[in-house]
């Protein structure tokens, strides 16, 4: 089986990320972010259930149970679908596709320090470091460049 490096599917995952959000961004200059948002889960869960039926036609699970999914683990598809909304209403705004995106990293990765510093949703806990907030300034050095550079 193919085994690809963690780092090159996380950039994937972004460039695709990207793509979404301009797909979806002029969909709704078409309808509404609302009806973007709508049709972007819509295709999404279906190409999901088309896969989920490839992969299980080609293996059975064969990891044992474990304990039970927590409930709240289901509403992980509100977020997504107002990532869609509000990404399909900042494209289309002077913001554009770049800025959109280098916000929502550094949305990502305020989250993500505040998930591990209170150990949210089951995470494991880690101290605040100054390298986190080095990381922090230079992702935000880089998003003001990304919006605030003539092009």
């Amino acid at each position: 089986m193919l085994k690809l490096s963690p780092a090159l599917l996380a950039l994937f995952a972004g460039a695709m990320l990207s793509l979404m959000i301009m797909l979806n961004s002029q969909l709704a200059t078409y309808s509404s972010p609302i009806l973007a948002s709508w049709v972007a889960h819509g295709i999404g869960a279906a190409f999901a259930g088309f896969i989920l039926f490839v992969c299980h036609l080609r293996s059975k699970p064969t990891r044992p149970a474990t304990k039970p999914v927590p409930k709240w683990a289901y509403l992980g598809g509100i977020p997504g679908a107002l990532t869609v909304i509000l990404a399909a209403a900042t494209v289309n705004s002077p913001l554009g596709l770049s800025g959109s995106v280098a916000f929502m990293l550094v949305g990502q990765t305020l989250f993500g320090m505040l998930s591990d510093v209170f150990g949210l949703m089951g995470s494991n806990k880690r101290k605040f470091s100054s390298q986190d907030l080095a990381v922090v300034c230079c992702i935000l050095s880089g998003s003001m460049l990304i919006i605030f550079t003539p092009s």
